[in-house]
């Protein structure tokens, strides 16, 4: 890590306690930002997973500085990606990060309740979600079907086959989840264009353990 990107994390290494500038979206994605570098490093600091921590948690409740709707693959866990400890994440996992009934309205109870104005949609590298929707065969149950049937706009704005770009559709996904939160949601739309609420995308690197934020899609005009 470079002088200057240790100075940029400088204001966020010390880490433990609930975020100062949980109502600032610029310095909760630095935040973010930093702890992913400290996670590709391999230097976590593990922050707020302590017995103060769970204490402070259990009387004085949750102030999540930030809410992550990403994909239930065991290998892409938000709170170890961003070094984030108790109480720092809301986060919501689903195969694909999809924006259904349940995921849409777990992000409005960190909106409304607890007053989150971050929220990430975190897509990553060989989703196989993802994957089973540019396969258009047959899924095996109508609970996986449903599923599919969310990453399915993605498919088709790329107009995909098999054998395109898995990372291109990935990252439309992340998208299109993204606009579905504001287009299904009248409380999360209110909270972006009246209360400072920002919606973020990213993707996850396996690998590398990198995150890019709001990448482009390649598949919209």
């Amino acid at each position: 890590m470079s002088k200057k990107k240790k100075d940029d994390c400088k204001d966020y290494e010390n880490c433990e306690g609930n975020f100062k500038y949980r109502d600032n979206p610029k310095k909760i994605q630095d935040r973010l930002k930093c702890g992913n570098k400290r996670f590709q490093a391999d230097k976590l600091e593990h922050p707020n997973e302590g017995k103060k921590r769970r204490k402070d948690t259990d009387v004085n409740g949750q102030k999540p500085f930030a809410i992550v709707l990403s994909c239930a693959d065991s290998r892409v866990v938000p709170e170890l990606v961003f070094d984030t400890g108790l109480g720092d994440l809301f986060v919501i996992r689903v195969a694909g990060n999809i924006a259904n009934t349940s995921s849409i309205a777990s992000i409005e109870y960190a909106v409304a309740a607890l007053g989150c104005k971050y929220i990430l949609v975190l897509g990553h590298e060989k989703c196989g979600a993802v994957d089973a929707a540019m396969a258009k065969g047959p899924a095996p149950s109508d609970n996986l079907s449903q599923l599919i049937g969310h990453i399915l706009p993605a498919v088709n704005a790329c107009k995909c086959e098999k054998s395109s770009s898995l990372k291109n559709v990935v990252i439309e996904n992340a998208h299109h989840s993204a606009k579905e939160l504001v287009r299904c949601s009248s409380l999360i739309r209110d909270a972006v264009s009246k209360s400072g609420v920002e919606i973020h995308t990213g993707y996850y690197h396996l690998a590398s353990g990198e995150v890019e934020f709001d990448k482009k899609s390649k598949c919209q005009k």
